[in-house]
């Protein structure tokens, strides 16, 4: 069984749609409540079972470096002090079973010279591909469920979901027929369609499991616009070799890289928050007469 234990995190682009990432303050940075979105999809890759993570970083990325480094003077003072709940909060930011790995991308190129970026950690492994930008609330997690896609089928699997007609310029939108529940069997997909040349209402979330035959297409690609390499025409190559499957995830996606999304998100997760959920609510509460249209 291949089982997929590897991460590739490619956060070497650059900022969100409205905050230019700087060395102070990558966008994968950016706090939802009290969480870097890094954080959250370390937290979602972890719950699934993956145990190496592979960052493919930038000049402006230092800090996400040191995010996962252990803190060995900050764990001594708390344990020192008998601060038992902050040293386990510090602590689980990388569990001890869990190892980092980065990889510079000098030149920002597109999603698949990130991804190939990681061939040489990768190797003939499966793996995941997570966009933290995506912060995506499943029950299981969202990147779990699609790795027990793949564990089933042994095929590579994109995360999709529904999206409206007017949305498809925004997205990878995939071609194929339903499979079975949820799962469409690819024959097709086309990065940012117009509406009229949409081929389904499914559009590729950033989560994917690929096999490692991914980078046979990813070299072999000619760049586009901007010199870029898109894993988009790297997976449609692929399917000349075998089958990919799309996923239909159970869950709620918050797209971070958008002001709307960023505050939806901030919202949702507050009123969850053990600490501040209560009193959150109440100040939302206060707020809504003056909301009323």
């Amino acid at each position: 069984m291949l089982n997929v234990t590897k991460a590739v995190f490619p956060v070497a682009g650059l900022g969100t749609r409205f905050l230019p990432a700087t060395k102070a303050s990558p966008k994968e940075m950016l706090p939802i409540v009290d969480k870097p979105l890094i954080q959250y999809a370390v937290e979602e890759a972890i719950a699934a079972g993956i145990t190496e993570m592979i960052f493919v970083t930038g000049r402006s990325k230092r800090a996400i470096e040191d995010h996962f480094d252990k803190s060995y003077e900050i764990e001594a003072e708390l344990e020192a002090r008998g601060k038992e709940k902050l040293l386990s909060l510090v602590r689980s930011i990388k569990p001890s079973h869990v190892d980092c790995f980065y990889v510079r991308q000098a030149e920002a190129l597109g999603l698949g010279h990130a991804v190939l970026c990681a061939e040489k950690l990768v190797g003939d492994s499966p793996f995941a591909v997570v966009l933290a930008d995506d912060l995506l609330d499943g029950r299981p997690p969202v990147l779990r469920q699609m790795i027990d896609v793949f564990d089933h089928y042994h095929t590579s699997v994109l995360g999709v979901e529904e999206i409206a007609p007017d949305e498809s310029k925004s997205y990878g939108v995939i071609d194929g027929k339903q499979w079975e529940e949820d799962i469409f069997k690819l024959s097709g997909i086309v990065e940012k369609p117009a509406p009229a040349d949409a081929p389904s209402r499914f559009g590729v979330v950033g989560r994917y499991v690929l096999k490692p035959r991914i980078f046979k297409h990813l070299r072999a690609l000619r760049p586009g616009s901007g010199g870029e390499l898109q894993l988009t025409d790297a997976i449609q190559s692929l399917l000349a070799d075998e089958q990919v499957l799309a996923y239909r995830y159970s869950g709620t996606r918050f797209d971070c890289g958008s002001k709307l999304g960023y505050l939806k998100a901030t919202v949702e997760f507050a009123l969850r928050h053990p600490e501040v959920s209560s009193d959150f609510s109440e100040y939302l509460a206060s707020r809504m007469p003056e909301l009323q249209i």
